[in-house]
Parts: structure tokens; sequence; C-alpha cells
């Protein structure tokens, strides 16, 4: 055994121990078949210039199964990146007076140091960042591959525009309808972007959703409704008087004949035509194009619209019912007019009601009762009636029946609808990778050919805050196509483009032959573990399965999906403080600045700040820098070392739940590594241990013995199946109680404690890898990083003996020891003799005897 220091002090073993990781490259991947492998990938971070809480948590959650999946003995992959191109990078850029570039590299600098005081075990060979021209060259290379195969498309499209600065804003650049800048009215502007078409794959990615069974029911189903297949009819309703007339899809057939009114998008062409000579018409159409266009803010805005004068003709009654243009249609949704039934559609039902239109129910409940529309909506599928024909029917015969009479009339067709549409890839900003596109003198546009790929993004260039530098230079389009004069697009790539391929790109990070090495790609592809905050439910992680799909298709990878198994971490909390100066303005304070008073169930009773001025505790939020309530890993690592951190961050919560910050929690952490290190210390200084002799093991150590293993069996499974880490490390604490009060004087028991110590520094070796790093070496053992994860001896969980607990007439009056194999009446006979139970059952007569085997006597008498 080697000598190890008397007192735990992190900070003198983690630098050290990292030091040895990187000098022997214990993390470095490499394939070998015939090995399991086991690829496990947290999401990149975004190289913001700091780690938070949030990072630490999915990186540490990361880690843990990356170690335990090694002392399986398989081959473990497990990278790191950069996801570092995007909006917030010229932000900073601007604020700093600098380049996005600089910026960037100088924040991954400082964020891996970070990472790797952290003691994460990655492979550093693999790193990238999406911003380097040697990643997103392969991404423009796939587009124009996707290009043609007529997977991507260019067209008019609406975007946040601000007329006063002239560029395209993003969602989160538009504050309460203005601009963040300038404070300028934001309009909908149509402008020619980029898409590619994920809805030729919506059936797959909703089919395949079905085999993702290591992923949370949750995810699954906002992937579902996100993609929103929907089966409906599409049919046609002439214009009145004209030669000409328009389709819309509802998936409610049955409530045809409660159509009232016609919705349409004021950018629909009727809508144009209509406002040719009706300037209010026009008014109200450039009104709307400030709507913003998301969906949760249309479904609360407040409902406008204005009448074109123009009708529409019922395709089965021939009645005419008015045209509106309506704020809550959109172009981009289906095709932008609706069939307007108010009796039986909230939204419809609202709009009517404000401008008093028709309100005719046609559904009746199924028990045969009268709709009522009085105050809202029937929304419920039923009974149809003031239908003609079709009076009578359910749902499913009036679906069918109105179809097949629309059909008929050549007015209609059956058709499957989905919610999702194609994913628009342009971004008008600078920090991004350049769509590799080029626009030609006769109006063509073709792909950028590969040997002038990668098109460089210029890194030293000027933010002037308003427009993109390579937009605002004229010459950096000009190039050729054959000899002929062309101009580069300079639109830049929507930044989830980067992140929906780089877990593939890990596996040949350095490939220059190509996107992937493809039999590098099939050794690790899919990704068996993978971690990230169910924010990117729908966007990322769908992004992503389609990617996968298309490099499949181009014979890249072989399997259907990226992501074998999915955790979603839960957020990190802490407490909120803050004071309001003389105009009311909130000052937000660090917790670490504030001291705390608390009362007897650990609420927050007072809270001062460094000045001794009271502050206002607003409760447990989510860590951000807008309440100054996060806490920075840095300074924790350097107080309490990285392992004690890791031990906090995998105890105090599961890891799908919100975890709440507690400065005693992680003190609470640091004192239970102490008393490891203590007992590991003791032990290895009484000297060599002799071999433990299982079969002269006395009750009591067989007792010990058999927690051990059960131990084992628990968390193997806690962490290997479960996943629900803080249960593993509780169910360790727990044996840990017992070890220490294991004399140390018996040669058996120290037999016994060295093997259970072995087993503890294993099992807690993924989650504070460098303590247990020291401790295994003292334990007279060598490379904990290759060793293998503890098996739980099935002999020794046997029970020899029984502990079973005595009640008469239901209170415990005694507790007795019997063999594992004792009969019901040997049991009983010793139960009833036990001292302290004859005393109760004295002078009585036993009535009935319940027992449960090997664990409760339950005598009743009187």
């Amino acid at each position: 055994m080697s000598l190890m220091q008397e007192q735990y002090i992190p900070q003198n073993i983690e630098p050290e121990v990292q030091r040895l990781w990187a000098d022997q490259q214990t993390f470095k991947a490499t394939e070998q078949p015939g090995k399991d492998k086991f690829y496990c990938l947290s999401m990149f971070p975004y190289p913001s210039g700091r780690l938070h809480m949030g990072h630490v948590r999915n990186y540490t959650i990361g880690d843990v199964i990356s170690r335990y999946q090694r002392l399986q003995g398989k081959n473990v992959l497990q990278p790191i990146g950069w996801d570092a191109f995007g909006l917030p990078a010229e932000n900073a850029a601007i604020n700093n007076k600098t380049a996005p570039a600089p910026w960037t590299y100088e924040n991954i600098d400082y964020m891996k140091n970070q990472l790797k005081r952290l003691g994460f075990g990655y492979d550093w060979d693999r790193e990238l960042a999406t911003c380097t021209p040697e990643y997103y060259r392969w991404e423009q290379w796939f587009f124009t591959k996707l290009y043609e195969k007529g997977l991507v498309y260019k067209k008019t499209s609406s975007v946040n525009w601000c007329p006063h600065d002239e560029t395209v804003l993003a969602n989160e650049q538009v504050n309460d309808g203005c601009c963040w800048r300038c404070d300028t009215p934001v309009e909908q502007k149509e402008i020619p972007q980029w898409f590619i078409k994920i809805t030729e794959y919506a059936d797959e990615l909703l089919k395949d959703i079905d085999n993702l069974d290591e992923w949370p029911e949750q995810v699954k189903t906002m992937q579902r409704n996100w993609i929103g297949r929907s089966e409906g009819v599409t049919l046609s309703f002439a214009v009145a008087d004209q030669q000409q007339s328009f389709e819309v899809y509802t998936t409610r057939p049955d409530t045809l004949f409660g159509v009232t009114y016609v919705g349409i998008a004021a950018g629909h062409p009727l809508a144009t035509q209509a406002a040719e000579n009706n300037p209010a018409l026009a008014t109200f159409i450039d009104e709307c194009k400030h709507n913003k266009v998301a969906e949760a803010e249309m479904a609360t805005m407040e409902k406008k619209g204005m009448a074109t004068g123009l009708y529409a003709v019922h395709p089965l009654t021939g009645k005419q019912v008015p045209i509106w243009i309506a704020n809550f249609v959109l172009m981009d949704y289906g095709s932008g007019a609706v069939m307007a039934v108010p009796a039986h559609d909230q939204r419809d039902y609202e709009f009517a009601t404000q401008y008093c239109l028709d309100i005719v129910p046609v559904i009746k409940p199924i028990d045969g009762g009268e709709p009522d529309v009085s105050e809202a909506a029937y929304t419920e599928k039923g009974v149809l009636f003031n239908s003609g024909d079709f009076d009578g029917l359910d749902f499913e015969q009036a679906f069918n029946g109105i179809a097949d009479a629309l059909i008929a009339r050549n007015l209609g067709r059956r058709t499957v609808n989905f919610r999702l549409r194609d994913w628009g890839v342009s971004r008008q900003r600078y920090w991004g990778a350049p769509i590799p596109m080029l626009n030609l003198e006769d109006g063509s546009v073709v792909g950028v050919p590969e040997a002038d790929l990668p098109v460089i993004l210029p890194e030293n260039v000027v933010m002037d805050g308003i427009q993109s530098p390579i937009k605002a230079d004229p010459e950096w389009a000009k190039t050729t196509y054959n000899g002929q004069p062309a101009l580069r697009e300079t639109d830049t790539f929507d930044t989830f483009m980067e992140s929906s391929w780089y877990y593939a790109r890990y596996c040949s990070p350095e490939y220059d032959q190509g996107m992937l090495d493809v039999e590098k790609a099939n050794y690790w592809l899919p990704v068996d573990q993978y971690i990230g905050g169910i924010e990117h439910a729908c966007m990322h992680l769908l992004y992503a399965r389609f990617f996968h799909k298309l490099l499949r298709d181009t014979g890249l990878v072989e399997s259907d999906e990226p992501f074998k198994r999915l955790l979603c971490q839960g957020m990190v909390l802490a407490d909120a403080f803050y004071h309001t100066d003389e105009k009311g303005a909130r000052t937000w304070v660090s917790p670490l600045d504030v001291t705390m008073e608390r009362d007897e169930k650990g609420r927050v009773k007072r809270a001062l700040d460094k000045d001794g001025r009271e502050l206002v505790h607003t409760g447990m939020t989510k860590m951000s820098k807008s309440k100054n309530n996060g806490i920075d890993p840095q300074v924790m690592v350097d107080k309490y070392g990285a392992d004690t951190v890791r031990l906090f961050m995998m105890f105090a919560s599961p890891a799908d739940m919100t975890l709440e910050w507690s400065d005693s929690g992680v003190e609470g952490a640091l004192r239970f590594l102490k008393r490891l290190w203590k007992l590991v210390f003791e032990h290895q200084s009484q000297g060599p241990v002799a071999a433990l002799d299982v079969a002269g093991l006395s009750n009591e150590q067989k007792a010990l013995r058999r927690d051990v293993h059960k131990t084992i069996a628990k968390v193997s499974d806690d962490v290997g199946r479960r996943q629900t880490f803080n249960t593993a490390i509780a169910a360790i604490m727990e044996l840990m109680n017992k070890l220490t009060k294991v004399d140390m004087a018996d040669t058996q028991n120290r037999a016994l404690l060295q093997e259970a110590l072995e087993a503890v520094t294993i099992m807690l070796h993924p989650i504070v890898p460098h303590t247990c790093f020291e401790l295994w070496q003292a334990l007279g053992q060598t490379d904990i990083d290759h060793a293998r994860w503890p098996q739980a001896d099935a002999d020794a969980l046997v029970e020899d003996e029984k502990l079973v607990v005595v009640q008469v007439n239901g209170k415990v009056r005694g507790k007795i020891t019997v063999a594992a194999d004792a009969t019901r009446e040997a049991v009983e006979a010793a139960g009833q003799a036990d001292d302290n139970v004859a005393r109760h059952l004295d002078g009585k007569t036993v009535r009935k005897v319940i027992y449960v085997p090997g664990k409760l006597l339950n005598i009743v008498a009187n």
C-alpha cells in the first residue's frame, strides 16, 4: 500500500491526478473492433466565456456514465467541442469593440481550462470548434449535395425586419414588437431564404419515435406534437362572381355545414387583390405585417380582421360566405386560408363574436342534447345536424361521407398534413458558416463546386452593430463560376446546422478526405448515451434526427437514429436576493455575498448583504445573469475541490429533476469525502491485510459482508440501468456508516474492510475520480481507470439468519434471530419463548398468529 497524506486536501490531489491522466492519455479513444463500444456525449457548450453550474451538472452526469462504462470493460468515447457560431458572439463583439473570432477563441481557451479542472475524462484529441473552416467545409459540401438531390430550395418567406437598421432580426432581438437596438417597430418582410425539406422525412421522423425506447416519454410526446401529423380534407372554395378558387385544409370536415366565413392571411393573393381599390384594407394589411408570428403569441393576441368584400361559394350548399382577412391566419401555415366554423372552433368563435358574424351549430353531443354556444364554441366531436343528407352521422361517418361527396364533385381530396414546416436555414447575420450557393448573371443558382470549398468566413472584421460585414463588403461576394461572374450568397447558416451533425464528426474530427470517415463513424454510431436539457426537444434533437437520416441516405452512416439513450438533466436553481434604490430599481445580489438566517425548517428568515443592508429573498430560481444568482464553478472548485462539487451535483437531486444549490449541501459532500479519506487512512496505517477467509466469518461479519454486496448490487443497478445516481450515493453513504464502526483490531474485520473499501472506492470513482485515484493506490491497487466494476457475490447475499420482529396485539415486544430456513412452528415457538413476549402473553389465550416469513410475527391474544 502506498502512503497517503493524513488530511484530505483536494487542492493537493486534483492537479497531480489530472496531469497523470494527460500524460498517460487515459481517455484517448481508438476503434477496437470486437470490443463492446460505448459512446457517451453531453450537448456541447457555447463558448460564452465561463462555465455555469448547468454546464457542470450536464458534464458531470456524462462523465459519471462514461467512467462507469469504462469500468464495465467497454471501449469508451467521450468527446467535447464548441458550438462556436451564433448571435451572442456578435453581440459581445459589438459591446467589447472586437470581432467575434478572437472573442470566441479566447473563451474556448478559458472554458477548456475550467473543464479540465473539473476532471472530466474527455478525449481532447477529438476537440472541435464549429467556427473553423475544417468543420464547416463539410457542412457546406453536404448542403450542395442536398441541393443536387432536390432537398434544398430557396423561397420567399416572412422575417422580422427593422426598417431603420435595414436588417433582419432574430425572434430574440424583437422586444415588445420593436427592434432591440433602436426601438423601431418591427415589420414582417418577405425575403428569399434557404430551406431544407425536413417535411420529406416527416413520416419517418414520426414513425421512428416508436423505436426510441430509451428516450423520456415527455420528449417523444413533444416531438410527436411538433411534427403534428393529421388526416383531413383539402377542399376548394370558388370565389363568387370570379373565375378563380382557393383551397383550405381541415381536420374537421364534419363541421363543413357550419362554415359562416372564410379567414385568409394578410399575404394571401385574394387579400392583395381586394386591397387594390380599398385604402383602408391596404392599411390593415400593412398593420398585420407588424404581427409576431410565434404560435404562442398568435394564440393569445387580440383577434383582428377586416372584410374583403369578396365572397366564397360553399362547395356543397352553394351558399355564399364572406371572406375576411384575419390576423391569426398565416401564409406559412397551410394555404393561408381557413374555413371558419365559429360554433365549433374557439378561435373562430372569438373572431365571429367580435365582428358579429353568424354562428351556426351543426354538431350536437352524442347523448342527443343541444350544443351550448352561448358563451364558447362546442368543440367536442358528436353527431351532425343542420347538415343536409349527413344529419345523424357521427364524426367518422361524416368525415368519410363529406370527403367522398367533395371528391365526387372534384372539389376536395383526402390529405395527410403535418404541423412541421421545412427548416429555414438562412440567417442574415455574420458569425455563421457562409451558405455555399452562387447567384449567376442569368438568374440561375448553383452550389459552390467542391474544389472551391470551403467558402471561408473572414474573421478579421469590424462589427458596426447593424449590418453583417460580408453583406457590407460587396467585394466579398464577387467570384466566378466556369469563368463567368457570380455572386456568393451572403446569408449564413442557422447554427442548428452545426449542432445537427457534430456528434458524427467526433468519430473522425481530423479526417480531411470527406465529411466522415465512414468506417469510424459506423464503429462509434449511434451515440449510446446523450445528455442535455429538455429545452432542445423540438429543435436540436429533431434536427439532429433529421440530419442523421440525411447522412444515412448519402451513405455516410448505417444507423437510422443518432442517439440511442437520452437523459435530460434538470435545471440548477439558487436563492435570489435584491434590494431597491430610491427609484424602485432592483439590484440583484449574488448569494455568495449574502448572510442568511434560516428558521427551523430551513427557510430564509432574514438576508443581509456585505454592507448589512436588508435584502428581499425571492426564493429558488434558475441560475441566471439577470438575477445575479449564478454560482461560479471556479470559485467552488477553488474552495472545495472538483470532487466535492461533482459529488454534490450528483447527490443533491435525481439527474432529471431540478437541483437546488445549497452551501450546506456542498459542505456536507466535503465532510463525507473527508470521512472516507480518514477511514482509508486509518485502515492502511495498520499495515498489510490478510486474505479474507470467507468460510471463517462470524455471523456478524457475514451480515456486514452481505451489506457490502447488497450495496454493490444496488449501486450497479442505480447507475447502470436506472441512472438514479443520488440513490446510489445514498446507498454507499449508508454502507459507510457501518464500515466506520468496524473494529480494526480483528484480522478478519480488516480483511473484510479491505474488500468493502475497494468496492466503495471503485463505485465512487466515476463521481469523485481524483479522490478515488489516490484511495485506490492507498489500498494497494494500481490504475483504477482501467479496473473493473465490482460484482455482487451471490453467495454473500444468501442470509443464514433472519431478524424477526415479534408483536403482541400489534405492538413490538421483542426481536428474535432465527435460521433463514426456520419453519413457521420453530419461529412461533422462539417468539413466544422470548422473555418480554412471554411476559405480555402471561394469563392470555393466543387466538391467532400472523407470520410474515423472515420479517414479522404478530401474536393476537386476550
